[in-house]
C-alpha cells in the first residue's frame, strides 16, 4: 500500500502523519463515506460481477456499531443494487449519484429530488448500446451507463454518439460522467456531493468528522467538498490534489478499514 499525505492545514488533522489510521483516531467522531466500485471491491468486467469479501462484510458491519451507524456507502448505483450486492446486509447509502439516500440500514431509500432523464432521451441514449455486443447497458432509473470494459474499442464510438444526440438537444439539462470503461449519462443538478451534503444534515452524521474514500471521476466532487465539511478525503488508484492521501488498490482499502477496529497498541 502507498499513501501520500498533504502538509497539514487548518482544514486538515493537525496530528497527519504518514499513517493513514492515525487520521482517525475517534471513530465515534467520524462519519465514514465510502465509494464502492474501485474503492471497497476491486472492479469486475462487468457490473454484476463484483464480488464482496466475506471478511469486508464483517469489518463494516463492526465499524457501522463503532460509529454508531455514521457509515455510509457513497455510489453512482442504486441503492436497491447496492443490497444486492451486500445482501443480506443492509447500510445507509447514498445511490444514483446523489438521487438516492437512506439514512439507516433498517430504512427506506428516499428520492433527493433528482428528476429522472426524459424517457425518448433515455431510449435514443440506451439505443448507443447497439454500436457492440460488448457494451453493457445498464439502467439506473436516474442514470443510464454505457459500460465497455468488454468492448473497449467503442469508447470513442460511444462519446461521439453521446455528444451528437445532447447536440440536437441543446436545452436538455443532461450530464455525461466518464468513469473507467462507463460512459453514464444522468440529468443534471445532483450529484454525489449533494448527495454527501444533504446525509451530513441528519443524524446520526450531522456533527461528525466525514471521511470520504473515492477512486473515480465521479468522487471528485465530494473530494471538494470536504473542507468545507472539516473532513479529509483519500483517493484509491490514483492521485488527488484535493485528498488527504491514497490508497494503491482496493485490497489496501479493506485492510486500512479493518486495522481501524484493531485496538490501540499500548
Amino acid at each position: 500500500m502507498t499513501t501520500k499525505l498533504v502538509q497539514p492545514s487548518s482544514q486538515t488533522i493537525a496530528s497527519s502523519v504518514p499513517v493513514p489510521k492515525a487520521l482517525v483516531p475517534h471513530l465515534d467522531q467520524c462519519a465514514l463515506l465510502l465509494d464502492i466500485d474501485g474503492t471497497l471491491l476491486d472492479l469486475a468486467p462487468t457490473p454484476r460481477e463484483v464480488w464482496v469479501p466475506p471478511e469486508l462484510e464483517q469489518t463494516l458491519k463492526d465499524l457501522l456499531i463503532r460509529t454508531s451507524g455514521a457509515l455510509a456507502l457513497v455510489s453512482g448505483r442504486s441503492i436497491n443494487d447496492i443490497d444486492l450486492i451486500f445482501a443480506p446486509l443492509r447500510l445507509p447509502a447514498v445511490g444514483g449519484h446523489g438521487a438516492e439516500m437512506r439514512l439507516a440500514g433498517s430504512g427506506e431509500a428516499v428520492a433527493t429530488h433528482a428528476p429522472p432523464l426524459d424517457p425518448e432521451l433515455k431510449s435514443r441514449l440506451a439505443a448507443i448500446a447497439r454500436i457492440s455486443p460488448g457494451i453493457l447497458l445498464e439502467d439506473k432509473g436516474y442514470s443510464l451507463a454505457l459500460h465497455y470494459r468488454l468492448a473497449r474499442h467503442t469508447e470513442k464510438a460511444i462519446y461521439e454518439s453521446v455528444a451528437a444526440i445532447r447536440a440536437e438537444h441543446p436545452d436538455a439539462p443532461l450530464e455525461v460522467l466518464p468513469g473507467k470503461s462507463v460512459c453514464e449519462i444522468k440529468h443534471a443538478g445532483f450529484t454525489k456531493a449533494t448527495g454527501v451534503l444533504e446525509l451530513m444534515k441528519h443524524t446520526p452524521f450531522r456533527g461528525r468528522r466525514p471521511i470520504f474514500l473515492g477512486d473515480d471521476v465521479t468522487d471528485e466532487t465530494v473530494f471538494a467538498i470536504m473542507p468545507d465539511l472539516d473532513g479529509l478525503a483519500f483517493s484509491v488508484g490514483r492521485h488527488s490534489e484535493l485528498t488527504a492521501g491514497h490508497f494503491d488498490e482496493p485490497r489496501d482499502v479493506r485492510n486500512w478499514l479493518a486495522g481501524l477496529l484493531a485496538p490501540p497498541l499500548s
